[in-house]
């Protein structure tokens, strides 16, 4: 039964990030301006931020999502995955950080009322979120040849 519930509660998550979240962020979001395609992000350097996400993203056998490659940079610089724990950690991260929106408060909100088993890393990803520097005003396309340990180091120095 608890099986089924995951099961069912990851499908949930899935639903709303992928079929409600993504199609509401493409119509309110300003265009987005990621200007990267993927056999670019390929050639940079290794360890760089656009190599780091290319692996991310090829790993994963996850396609490049224009709109959504914002998203997919926070999990390879916070090293959070793309399971359950990791989206609701990195959100709750992001919210800590001071980044309050709809996907960052739903997910978090889906996440406490869901998920108790990832409480006290929620819990622990929101404190980190507000001891770190923020980085939500970095223009991405002018970082992706950047060090992606270096940014790390940026985004955690208060840590």
């Amino acid at each position: 039964m608890k099986k089924y519930l995951i099961k069912a509660r990851t499908y949930v998550l899935i639903f709303l990030t992928h079929k409600i979240a993504l199609p509401l962020i493409k119509i309110l979001r300003k265009p987005n301006t990621f200007s990267w395609e993927m056999k670019q992000l390929e050639t940079l350097p290794e360890g760089s931020l656009g190599n780091d996400l290319y692996h991310f993203l090829n790993k994963r056998n996850f396609p490049l999502l224009k709109h959504y490659a914002r998203h997919d940079l926070k999990h390879v610089l916070l090293e959070y995955d793309t399971s359950d724990e990791g989206e609701v950690c990195l959100q709750s991260f992001m919210l800590g950080n001071g980044r309050v929106s709809f996907p960052v408060l739903a997910t978090v909100l889906y996440g406490f009322f869901t998920m108790p088993e990832h409480w006290k890393k929620m819990k622990l990803a929101y404190k980190k979120g507000k001891r770190s520097t923020s980085f939500h005003h970095w223009k991405w396309n002018n970082i992706m040849e950047e060090n992606t340990n270096s940014l790390r180091n940026v985004i955690f120095q208060k840590v």
